[in-house]
């Protein structure tokens, strides 16, 4: 199992600066970089110059080149700073300065003061970067007008993609010179501006935002780029109307509009609001999806462009919002499955550390506690409650939560797991295996709650905690915590010297997205969420490139992290999200089990499963995931609003189809449909009108109260119509349970097979089935994952002793098949 936890070179980015004894040198020093021993570095000098010579070299600095946010400079950005203070250089590397100028321009480096005058990023594109601009690109030149729409694009790629800079290489492909740039989560700023400003192919733009410089602040001619928040943006006046300081942004026609973290604002009510109808925002608060893009009739922002970006758009993707031409896709499988295979020498993806998974299967002794939980499983949640505000902040269950921190350090882990025999089969715990401690200096611990957080310090600084007491204890939550981008300093300023201290930040949500934490090695997930976007979004926080410089060649660098981990405490809480985010991502795979295979293969999973630890695969993850859990929160899967698909566009297609309409009013529970949907559609222009009166002028209370109830009324009937589609979702589980066939799909089951068993189940006939197909109403693809884990927790629930229900040559899913093997490679 040593093969996960590579080690970390014995290295150390420093400046150094030494002088020689003899007269000719006097008031002269030498300024260079090294990553080893500077004696060692030295010593090389001495077959150049003899032993004679260097034994006149005086050492009179020597300090680390490392920042606290994990970047690190070299010995020419030093050179800059003194050659710009006035400081001769009389030669190379020697300049004429004494030993407080060198220490006071190291500092300047360190702080970045320099940077002001000076680029030091000169980074290239890699391939996939190149690939995602020309995409882009030739999809806005070749775009056609539809309904006087804008072109909208989707960057489907994984964090630490290098969305920022590649969207500025976009900017300049297209010629752009104003872009406008909105996110839900402001803490990326830092990240688009340190990439706009520090790199030499940007020169020349300019960057504002409420913390930087304002639209009267630069010259408008020249390019520039304007950060904001979709909180700031949309945020309104007591009546109604756009913020005054706001207002110049509207009168500006923007090249493009940049959607940041597009997965936290685009379903939420806040980050539409200046975009599209009510109606499909109070739609896709009702059933949980993203529903159409933008609406630019009612938008008082003008653009040309829009280029939304995400590492897990899943809910616009699979509400039919982009299709294939406007989407490039780049996932984290991509990126390792390029580091592998790189043939040349300079690989652009050496950097980009291996991410592993380890999940530990609690003891019953700590387990017993929590509630059962959502999933019948570890409450995470319940375990790390905790009550009272900083100082006072306490664990509810403060003695089992002390028995966890014990634990991960492998403290008393055979009191704990009574039942294990071997001591061998000990599991490799984090702080507890020595090579993987070392690894692990810093790390992210995402709690339930700021009291968690609070609590947690507290608990650590208990005398029985002195291990945890030799880190740097930072509670990142909040608002003494900073907001936005704020909740970062923090952190970096307590991060001195990273390769040599040791840190711990907790937090319950700052910090989670798009910000960048070059030490961070390790991410402790210790609070619930079922949602794979918020679960993979937070890990892959760890997954930042962290290297150093190589001497003598300016190009190369060493890399510090190889891997990164993931730790969880909650098995098939964890296992379940990787089936739903790999089977996400891939969308032209129909095998979900060839799916999660493509994904572990670059992200093993080590599970304890309470009495040895191992590597598991895609099967048994499959196994976890879906089977672990019951039958009844199985069934759930067909309960979802998200199988079924009432946004505008399909009521409007079904609408127009009398035929259709006449068909589903003699189905009990739709006879109401027709004047049902006309009020719908009604309200939906209604709506529509209101919403741009109000970017128009402030609402009187009056219109703003219409406004109101139009939108409850709203949704109460789609909830109505979504409802009734989602009772017919809820009876394919009986069907299948009654028929006996399984190699066939589903849709062929219920219109060639047993088309009178599915109508005596379902209440509906062939063809009312196929007609709700031809219209749009189910979600396929979540259709077939449902049906997938349902046949699997069967299987794997009558597969006792040899006995099994059914055993064919392939097993159908809702409209497509999968063989046997893939469907249970184990009966192999």
């Amino acid at each position: 199992m040593t093969k996960f936890f590579a080690s970390r070179p014995n290295k150390e980015p420093k400046i150094y600066g030494y002088t020689e004894t003899s007269d000719e040198f006097d008031g002269l020093i030498k300024i260079g970089y090294t990553a080893r021993e500077l004696k060692e570095r030295l010593r090389e000098l001495e077959g150049v110059r003899g032993p004679d010579d260097i034994k006149k070299i005086k050492i009179l600095f020597e300090e680390s080149s490392m920042r606290n946010d994990g970047t690190f400079f070299k010995d020419y950005e030093v050179h800059k700073i003194l050659a710009d203070a006035g400081i001769e250089r009389v030669g190379g590397e020697w300049f004429r300065c004494n030993l407080d100028d060198l220490k006071s321009a190291v500092i300047a480096a360190k702080e970045r003061k320099f940077l002001e005058v000076e680029r030091t990023f000169n980074f290239s594109m890699r391939p996939e970067q190149k690939d995602a601009v020309d995409k882009t690109k030739n999809y806005f030149k070749s775009y056609t007008s539809v309904e006087n729409r804008t072109p909208h694009f989707l960057w489907n790629c994984k964090m630490r993609f290098g969305k920022t800079f590649a969207a500025y290489k976009l900017a300049q492909e297209m010629q752009w010179k104003k872009v406008l740039i909105l996110t839900f989560k402001p803490a990326v700023e830092n990240s688009w501006k340190e990439d706009l400003e520090l790199h030499i192919d940007f020169k020349g733009w300019q960057f504002i935002s409420n913390k930087t410089k304002s639209i009267e602040d630069i010259n408008q001619k020249d390019p520039f780029v304007c950060f904001a928040s979709f909180q700031d943006f949309l945020g309104k006046t007591k009546a109604g109307g756009i913020k005054l300081k706001n207002k110049w942004a509207h009168n500006v026609e923007w090249d493009a509009i940049i959607l940041d973290e597009y997965h936290y604002g685009a379903w939420r009510d806040s980050a539409k609001e200046l975009y599209e109808s009510e109606d499909k925002k109070e739609q896709k608060e009702s059933i949980g999806v993203d529903m159409d893009v933008w609406s630019e009739d009612i938008s008082p922002l003008k653009t040309n462009h829009y280029l939304y970006l995400s590492g897990t758009p899943f809910r616009a993707i699979e509400s039919g919002e982009f299709i294939e031409e406007q989407i490039f896709n780049w996932t984290y499988s991509d990126e390792q499955e390029a580091k592998e295979n790189w043939v040349d020498e300079n690989n652009p993806y050496e950097s980009l550390p291996k991410m592993v998974m380890m999940t530990y299967q609690m003891p019953e002794s700590i387990t017993q506690i929590t509630d059962t939980g959502e999933f019948n499983e570890f409450d995470l949640n319940e375990f790390f409650k905790a009550e009272g505000k900083e100082d006072e902040a306490k664990f509810k269950h403060e003695n089992y939560v002390q028995q966890w921190l014990d634990l991960i350090r492998g403290s008393g882990f055979n009191n704990i797991y009574t039942n294990l025999q071997l001591f061998e089969n000990k599991p490799v715990l984090p702080f507890d295996h020595s090579r993987l401690k070392n690894l692990l200096n810093h790390t992210f611990w995402f709690l339930p709650s700021v009291s968690a957080c609070y609590a947690m310090k507290n608990l650590m600084m208990e005398r029985a905690n002195f291990f945890y007491q030799d880190y740097e204890i930072i509670v990142c939550a909040g608002t003494k915590a900073g907001i936005g981008v704020d909740a970062l300093v923090p952190v970096r300023q307590k991060m001195t010297e990273p390769l040599k201290s040791k840190t711990i930040t907790l937090s319950c949500g700052k910090l989670t997205t798009g910000v960048t934490v070059k030490p961070w090695t390790g991410l402790f997930m210790l609070r619930n969420t079922t949602s794979p976007e918020t679960y993979f979004q937070t890990a892959f926080r760890v997954q930042s490139p962290w290297t150093i410089g190589v001497e003598n060649e300016p190009n190369k660098e060493e890399v510090l992290k190889k891997e990164c981990y993931l730790f969880d405490f909650a098995p098939n809480r964890a296992l379940r999200l990787v089936t739903d985010y790999s089977c996400r991502l891939n969308v032209g795979e129909d095998n979900p089990e060839s799916k999660v295979e493509d994904f572990i293969k670059f992200l093993p999973v080590l599970c304890f499963d309470g009495s040895s630890m191992r590597e598991i695969n895609a099967q048994e993850v499959l196994d976890f995931g879906m089977v672990g859990t019951s039958g009844s929160q199985l069934a759930k899967k067909f309960e979802s609003a998200r199988l079924v698909h009432v946004d505008d566009i399909t009521l409007k297609r079904l609408m127009a189809n009398k035929e259709a309409l006449d068909t589903l009013m003699k189905i009990e529970g739709f006879r109401n449909l027709n004047s049902d949907l006309e009020k719908i559609i009604n309200q939906s222009e209604k709506i529509n009108k209101l919403k741009k009166e109000s970017s128009e002028k402030d609402l009187n209370p009056k219109k703003q109260q219409e406004l109101s109830e139009e939108e409850k009324k709203q949704k109460s009937l789609r909830r109505k119509i979504q409802e009734k589609l989602q009772k017919f979702a809820t009876r394919i589980p009986v069907f299948m349970y009654l028929t006996d066939h399984r190699e066939e799909t589903l849709k062929d089951v219920i219109t060639e097979l047993e088309p009178r068993l599915f109508k005596k189940v379902t209440s509906l006939s062939v063809k009312d089935f196929q007609l709700l197909l031809s219209l749009g109403l189910f979600n396929s693809t979540l259709m077939n994952s449902a049906i997938f884990s349902f046949k699997r927790y069967e299987h794997a629930s009558l597969h006792y002793d040899g006995f099994t229900k059914h055993n064919p040559k392939e097993i159908g899913l809702f409209d497509t098949k999968i063989t046997w093997d893939e469907f249970d490679p184990s009966e192999e």
